[in-house]
């Protein structure tokens, strides 16, 4: 279930601090097209609109009413730009109450 599939929710887990972690799993290369980018957004965005549902809770209710968080797992480091989006992504996600990591 790659990033490239806005219909999927990758991975869901609970981590030790009790969060619910969910995860893309991006196995996209960083061009400087930026079309990465807008995959990854629109998957971001499909999870988000999945938490805020509480749809998603019927197939994860071990899920519900804890701190969500989105994980971005890549298989490749960010170019310039998707450093940028990261980064914004990351602060506007966090001002609306959510966590978000990013690694490679």
């Amino acid at each position: 279930m790659p990033v490239d599939n806005p219909e999927v929710i990758d991975v869901v887990h609970i981590d030790l601090n009790g969060d619910a972690v969910f995860t893309i799993s991006d196995h996209l290369e960083w061009k400087d097209d930026n079309e990465h980018i807008l995959i990854l957004q629109d998957k971001i965005n499909a999870y988000l609109s999945a938490i805020e549902s509480a749809d998603l809770f019927k197939q994860y209710p071990k899920a519900k009413g804890r701190h969500a968080i989105i994980s971005v797992v890549a298989k490749y480091p960010p170019n310039k730009d998707g450093e940028i989006f990261i980064q914004r992504i990351k602060d506007a996600l966090e001002d609306e109450g959510y966590g978000f990591s990013f690694q490679h």
